[in-house]
C-alpha cells in the first residue's frame, strides 16, 4: 500500500502541485502533429496538468502553444483567427502570437502599453516523430529534448496513435511497468497465441535496475523446454514505458488533469510501415475526439461468450482490456486500500523513485535525467526487447548498446538501428 499522502504527492500534478512541479522540468507530450497539420489552421484545444491551452501551428510551420483565455478579458482563443502570426480573439480583436505576446489591440488609441505589458501563457514545443512536446517548467531550467532512439528514427518506420483515458495518469503508467498482468488480462484462449510462453509461464520472476532514464525492468518466465523468456521494459521518468510490442512501443501517461490522461503509443519498427491502421488498430476503437468506443459507459464491449472461449478478457484489443482495469479503479485510485504482492515489485520501484524525484526537487535538487549539455544527452540506449535465451545467458547480449561503455562526449547520434557497441548503459543496484 502507499499512504494517503504519498499517493497525493505522486498523483496531483496541477499549477503548484509538487508532483505537477517535476513533470514541468520534462519535455512532454501535448498533442499530434495532425492535429494541427494546417499553416493557418483551426487551433486545437489542449489539456495538460490541469491548464487549458491551445495549439495552433503559424504561417512559419511552427507549432505554438499558449493559454487557452485571451489576456483581455478571458475569452477562449480557441474560437480566434490564426492570422498574421498568431491568434487573433473574436473578442475585440487582440492578436496572441506564439510567445503570448499581444502584438496588436486594433480597438485601442494607443495599443503600445497593452503590447508591452499584457501576456498569455506560452510554452515552448518541440515537435518529433508526430508528436508535438511541450515543455511548462521554469524558462531558465528548460532542457534539451531528450535524444531517444525515435528522434533518429526514419519518419516510415513509427506510428503513434493517441487516446482519452477517464482517470488518474498513473493508473495507465502502473500497467505499463507490470509484466505479470500480461498473462492474465491480455491472454488469449485458443489459436496460435495460446501457447505463447506469456499465456503459458504466469510466474514471472523479477528484477530491476536503477539507470540515468529511470528504471530497467526485467520479468523471466520459464519455458516447456526449460529456457527463459525474458521481457525488458524500461520505465521512463516521468510518465513513459518502452515495452516489446510489435517492435517497441513507447507508451506515454500524461496527466490532462487529476482524473483524466491522455496515452500516447508510440511505436518504432526495425522496417517500414505505410500507414498506421496496417500495423496498429488501435484507431478503429476510437471517435474523432480520441476517446475509445469501447468504453466504461459500455461495459468496454465485453462479450461474455468470447471470454469463455476466446481470451480471458472478452474484450478486444490491448486498448480497451487496459482501460477496463485502469479505469474501473475510479478517477483516481486511493493506493492506501491496495494490497501488493512480490509480482508488483516493478511498481513499487517506481514509485519510489518517483516520490525521491519529487521530494528531491523540493530540496532543489533537479532530476538527474534533465540534462542541459549536448555532450549529457545520450539516451539512445533506453530501449527495451523480448527473447528467448539459454538459462544461464546473459540477456544484454541481445541488446549490446545497453551494456556498451558510456559513449565519447558530444559523438554523433547512431543511425537507426543502432550499430552494435556504440551506446552506453549506466546501472545503479541490481535488486533480485
Amino acid at each position: 500500500m502507499l499512504s494517503t499522502d504519498l499517493n497525493d504527492l505522486i498523483t496531483l500534478t496541477g499549477p503548484g502541485t509538487p508532483g505537477g512541479n517535476m513533470f514541468r522540468r520534462f519535455w512532454i507530450p501535448a498533442c499530434l502533429s495532425k492535429e494541427v497539420a494546417e499553416r493557418e489552421g483551426p487551433p486545437v484545444r489542449v489539456r495538460l496538468l490541469g491548464e487549458k491551452l491551445v495549439a495552433f501551428r503559424g504561417r512559419d510551420g511552427r507549432v505554438a502553444l499558449i493559454g487557452e483565455h485571451c489576456p483581455h478579458r478571458g475569452a477562449s482563443l480557441y474560437f480566434g483567427r490564426n492570422e498574421d502570426g498568431g491568434l487573433r480573439c473574436l473578442y475585440h480583436g487582440w492578436l496572441v502570437n506564439g510567445e503570448g505576446r499581444v502584438t496588436d489591440a486594433p480597438a485601442e488609441p494607443d495599443p503600445s502599453v497593452i503590447c508591452r505589458d499584457a501576456r498569455a501563457v506560452a510554452y515552448p514545443t518541440h515537435e518529433v516523430a508526430g508528436i508535438v512536446f511541450a515543455y511548462m517548467g521554469p524558462p531558465e531550467k528548460k532542457p534539451l529534448f531528450p535524444a531517444y532512439r525515435f528522434t533518429t528514427a526514419p519518419e516510415n518506420h513509427m506510428y503513434v496513435t493517441k487516446s482519452l483515458q477517464e482517470c488518474n495518469y498513473l493508473q495507465g503508467l502502473e500497467g505499463e511497468c507490470d509484466s505479470a498482468h500480461l498473462s492474465f488480462l491480455h491472454r488469449a484462449l485458443r489459436g496460435p497465441l495460446a501457447n505463447r510462453t506469456i499465456f503459458t509461464s504466469r510466474k514471472p520472476q523479477y528484477s530491476y535496475e536503477r539507470t540515468d532514464f529511470g528504471i530497467r525492468l526485467i520479468a523471466t518466465r520459464e519455458t516447456d523446454d526449460d529456457r527463459l523468456y525474458v521481457r525488458i521494459s524500461s520505465f521512463v521518468l516521468p510518465y513513459g514505458c518502452w515495452v516489446p510490442a510489435r517492435n517497441r512501443e513507447l507508451h506515454m501517461h500524461v496527466p490532462a488533469d487529476d482524473t483524466h490522461s491522455w496515452r500516447f503509443d508510440l511505436g518504432v519498427l526495425d522496417h517500414p510501415v505505410s500507414e498506421t491502421p496496417s500495423i496498429d488498430d488501435r484507431g478503429q476503437f476510437l471517435d474523432e475526439d480520441f476517446r475509445k468506443i469501447p468504453n466504461m459507459s459500455n461495459d468496454y464491449l465485453q462479450d461474455r461468450e468470447v471470454q469463455k472461449h476466446d481470451n480471458f478478457s472478452g474484450m478486444k484489443g490491448f486498448l480497451a482490456q487496459d482501460s477496463a482495469v485502469t479505469e474501473s479503479m475510479g478517477p483516481r485510485f486511493d493506493r492506501s486500500q491496495e494490497y501488493l504482492g512480490q509480482s508488483d515489485a516493478g511498481i513499487v520501484a517506481v514509485r519510489n523513485l518517483m516520490v525521491k524525484t519529487i521530494r528531491d526537487l523540493e530540496k532543489g535538487i533537479e532530476p538527474p535525467q534533465v540534462v542541459t549539455k549536448a555532450e549529457d544527452n545520450i539516451f539512445t540506449h533506453v530501449d527495451t526487447c523480448q527473447v528467448t535465451i539459454e538459462k544461464g545467458e546473459d540477456w544484454r547480449k541481445h541488446l549490446p548498446h545497453v551494456a556498451a561503455p558510456k559513449a565519447v562526449p558530444g559523438a554523433p547520434l547512431p543511425p537507426f538501428p543502432d550499430p552494435e557497441g556504440s551506446l552506453r548503459r549506466e546501472t545503479g543496484t541490481h535488486v533480485r
